[in-house]
């Protein structure tokens, strides 16, 4: 059995927020109020990086269209005694998943470590 290092993507949705920053704070507060309660305090949260297509410079995931945001999130866990990187990130995502419900993700990376 392996321990894996598990990064998810999740799409979050914010609404009535004017700036990147507003809907930033707004939406990790908001994953990490629902991951708390279900004692996942193990899960590290932060916002996802894009790269503009035109000059390949990196920025926050936030897109804003009428007071309402698209906030791309990275979630990231440790999964610890699973058979493979596959099985790891199905517990990542069930385990993540049952806190963020309606809340889409894709495993982004799934690493190993001793």
């Amino acid at each position: 059995m392996t321990n894996y290092h598990v990064t998810l993507e999740a799409a979050w949705l914010v609404r009535d927020v004017e700036t990147a920053d507003d809907a930033i704070g707004v939406a990790i507060s908001e994953a990490g109020k629902r991951l708390n309660p279900k004692k996942l305090d193990f899960v590290e949260v932060d916002v996802g990086t894009t790269y503009c297509p035109a000059c390949s410079e990196p920025f926050g995931s936030v897109f804003i269209a009428a007071n309402t945001a698209l906030v791309g999130l990275v979630l990231e866990m440790k999964v610890f005694d699973a058979e493979s990187d596959e099985h790891a990130s199905r517990i990542a995502k069930s385990v993540i998943g049952k806190a963020l419900t309606d809340v889409p993700l894709n495993v982004v990376d799934v690493e190993s470590f001793d």
